[in-house]
């Protein structure tokens, strides 16, 4: 085995899309643009109960009737064509255990999932535009009653553990988005986790974009029971498309008493990518929930992971690093929401414009007047390369009640023409002088996400950095 930090981990590296730019055939295509068709050709591929595809008619309506902008959302997403996305497509799939098409297991090669998953996971899913075509889990989590699943297997091989739960979090009106997500959702995971089980490998899902004219609506439900323990990774790429492409999911989190849970996301995709993510969770007392992101590429992300912290003494953190270049705006931050006595939560944000980019910290922190003995503390920085970078910090912060706290720190700094010129007479060139002030920048994040990761964080960055620089 090759030293930690010579290992390739294709699922995140811009590796993958090379290794996987010959598209795998689509076996199922709605075509071109949003209609009733689309959602009965959808459901009909799925082979859904009535009531289900009533419900998705519904929220195709109701997206239809609303209002497609967000008044205070980035200009960028005024650029997103819906008239000319494909709202659902998928390649032949592959059977659980890794059965299927050799072309359907070449892809899956080429996304890294077998070199991870003999690596150090407990179970894997990957999904390639629409539909989920691998999954595995390890028989040792499936005899203590673990399930991996995606959404479809969810409303119908596990029904009485998905749909109690399932649409309980993120509601379907909130904004058009997750109307539109109601209507055409699909794949994503379906995880359950037993009372008092702790799994002790990582679960992954994997998310590759491929499609031109291609979207993913993926539609996670995560639920753990008393005292469980989970890590699940997402991990996110796409092929490089000329046309827009959107990424438009959907993530649901019960974390039940004493549970915990680690969600770790990466993500690099193209430059056509619009991704579009809505997470949330809910936190019972004396339970935890670690956010830990990194978002790389892409057009426009919108992203704000949020906590419900439900019940005493509950606890969340939020971590995120996010690197913009030319032609990219990142918008993302976190929502800590306190819902009960003595619950604390923590946010840390790094973000790095490169070139004309543009990074946002967006948060929202609220304690009601409801509740007593909370703490916050929020810390979001951002470094500027150029003189055309840009970097804003919209921060919400609502205090009431007794004996509750909230602090907040920001910053802004801009990359040192002089520290470089004293990297440059030493011998480094001027990729390698940004690389290792970005890298010392963000490191202290870095180290926040799993070791088998943050290698290839710094790399991608280092990437990200000599494409920037010229």
């Amino acid at each position: 085995m090759r030293p930690a930090d010579e290992k390739e981990l294709p699922g995140l590296s811009k590796a993958t899309i090379a290794g996987a730019a010959n598209p795998l055939p689509a076996e199922r295509d709605a075509g071109i643009g949003l209609s009733l068709h689309t959602v009965e050709y959808l459901s009909d591929c799925k082979g859904e109960p009535a009531w289900l595809r009533t419900q998705r008619l519904d929220a195709l309506h109701a997206f239809a009737v609303m209002e497609r902008t967000v008044r205070w959302a980035p200009p960028a997403l005024a650029e997103l064509p819906f008239a000319t996305l494909c709202y659902y497509s998928a390649p032949a799939r592959a059977q659980a255990g890794g059965e299927g098409s050799a072309a359907t297991r070449g892809v899956v090669e080429a996304l890294g999932v077998a070199q991870e998953e003999a690596e150090f996971l407990g179970g894997v899913q990957a999904q390639i535009d629409g539909e989920v075509v691998y999954r595995n889990l390890l028989e040792t989590w499936a005899r203590a009653g673990v399930v991996m699943a995606d959404s479809t297997q969810g409303l119908t091989k596990f029904s009485e553990l998905f749909r109690p739960h399932f649409g309980t979090v993120v509601q379907r009106d909130e904004n058009p988005f997750t109307r539109l997500n109601a209507a055409v959702f699909s794949g994503g995971s379906f995880i359950f986790v037993p009372p008092g089980v702790k799994l002790t490998t990582p679960l992954k899902c994997f998310m590759h974009l491929q499609a031109r004219h291609g979207t993913q609506f993926g539609r996670t439900l995560v639920v753990l029971g008393t005292g469980a323990e989970l890590t699940f990774i997402e991990g996110c790429t796409s092929a490089a498309q000329a046309a827009p492409a959107l990424h438009c999911a959907v993530g649901e989190f019960i974390v039940g008493p004493g549970a915990r849970l680690n969600y770790v996301a990466l993500q690099n995709w193209a430059p056509n990518v619009f991704n579009l993510a809505i997470l949330r969770a809910r936190v019972a007392a004396g339970a935890a929930v670690h956010w830990i992101d990194c978002n790389l590429g892409g057009r426009l992300t919108m992203k704000y992971p949020c906590a419900l912290l439900e019940g005493p003494d509950a606890s969340a953190e939020a971590v995120s690093i996010s690197v913009a270049r030319t032609g990219q705006h990142h918008d993302s931050g976190a929502k800590m929401l306190h819902r009960a006595p003595c619950t604390s939560s923590m946010i840390a944000s790094k973000s790095v414009s490169l070139g004309a980019g543009r990074a946002d910290y967006r948060g929202w922190v609220d304690m009601p007047a409801t509740v007593r003995g909370c703490h916050n503390h929020t810390e979001c920085d951002a470094l500027l390369v150029e003189t055309a970078s840009r970097a804003d910090t919209y921060p919400a912060i609502r205090v009431g009640g007794r004996n509750n706290v909230a602090q907040h720190e920001a910053s802004v700094s801009r990359l040192s023409a002089e520290q470089i010129f004293y990297m440059r007479q030493r011998g480094l060139n001027e990729a390698a002088a940004r690389s290792l002030s970005v890298n010392g920048f963000v490191n202290a994040l870095v180290q926040r996400f799993p070791l088998q990761y943050s290698f290839e964080i710094k790399r991608l960055i280092e990437m990200e950095i000599s494409g920037s620089v010229g």
